[in-house]
């Protein structure tokens, strides 16, 4: 080939090599599918370790990616501690825009690279470094508690950051901290509405949302409770109270 790679093609050696990843795979991706993606997994993990890289593979990637390739898997905030954490020159983010951003304020000395730069969240989206800072003129001296699910220029423009699962104790921190009896949260509008009914602390909130959380409603819910009653059903923070 032009590149200087030789054809992708299912051989014995490659079935053998990649037998491994197959056995976790084997119920998400029919044989026929396989025979397509085994060799690019080979000549992926290949590559890698001749360019000293590492792959990020979040927990929304495809099967191929998340088994095939990822040398971590996880959440968005894990995936940048472990880059930062990894003695690689090269950290390729399998994930959105603002997870590479993430990885690189981590770790500023690696390259770190996106397959696709239009790669993007509609949470991320939906505020600016320019919102955040006209938000500080309206409510001058109270704390701002950013989502880690935001791009940089936010995070640059933010007191302290938070996760989804420590936002109720951030919150409650940074009032103790600022003497103050309310804090502003953004983006989301949601995370932001659930912390509030567990916190005394007054919640002052920006209209963000992720379009795939809002998806879901309480009649979908219902309807799932009536399909498995014995089920145990989980709802993340971002999702409508």
């Amino acid at each position: 080939m032009a590149d200087g790679f030789a054809p992708l093609t299912f051989t014995a050696a490659i079935e053998a090599a990649t037998q491994p990843i197959w056995e976790k795979v084997r119920r998400q991706v029919t044989p026929l599918e396989w025979r397509l993606q085994a060799p690019l997994i080979a000549a992926i993990n290949d590559l890698k370790k001749q360019k000293n890289a590492v792959i990020l593979a979040h927990n929304y990637m495809t099967p191929e990616i998340f088994h095939g390739v990822g040398d971590f898997v996880g959440d968005s905030l894990g995936l940048a501690r472990e880059a930062a954490r990894s003695d690689a020159a090269v950290i390729v983010q399998a994930g959105v825009h603002f997870m590479a951003e993430t990885s690189k304020v981590l770790c500023p000395d690696k390259t770190v690279l996106i397959p696709d730069l239009r790669a993007g969240c509609s949470l991320a989206s939906s505020i600016t470094g320019a919102d955040v800072r006209l938000i500080k003129q309206r409510y001058p001296g109270l704390p701002v508690i950013t989502y880690v699910n935001t791009t940089a220029d936010v995070k640059a423009e933010t007191d302290i950051c938070c996760t989804s699962a420590n936002a109720v104790q951030v919150v409650e921190h940074a009032a103790r901290e600022w003497g103050v009896d309310r804090v502003i949260l953004i983006p989301d509008e949601f995370l932001a509405r659930n912390v509030a009914r567990q916190t005394p602390v007054g919640i002052i909130a920006w209209q963000g949302r992720c379009e795939v959380h809002e998806r879901f409603n309480r009649a979908d819910i219902l309807e799932l409770r009536q399909a498995y009653p014995n089920a145990e059903i989980l709802a993340h923070p971002e999702c409508p109270a």
